[in-house]
This record gives structure tokens, sequence and C-alpha cells, in this order.
């Protein structure tokens, strides 16, 4: 019975990278969804901000 239990909580690693790479996963489509939405305001934005800086 130990030895069970030893190897359960040796798998938890595993579960735990899984679980890493998931959150990863979402934050990077969270960022691209982001960045397609307001993409075109930013450049927009920049575009001003730059047109008006004396050169």
């Amino acid at each position: 019975m130990k030895a069970i239990l030893k190897r359960f909580h040796g798998e938890e690693s595993g579960a735990s990278l899984v679980e890493y790479g998931l959150l990863v996963g979402l934050i990077a489509v969270a960022a691209i969804l982001a960045v397609t939405a307001l993409g075109g305001s930013i450049s927009t934005l920049f575009s001003n901000v730059s047109g008006s800086i004396p050169a």
C-alpha cells in the first residue's frame, strides 16, 4: 500500500506540467484575441502620436 501511495504522489508532477501547459495555452489565446481585436486602434493611435511629434 505504501508503494502505491508513493507512486501516486510521484505522478502529480506530470499533472502539474499539463496544467501549466494548459494555462500558458489559454494565456496565449487571450493575447492573440486581444491583439486581433485591438490591433487596428493601437496602430492608428501610434500613427497619430508619431505624426504629432515634430521632426
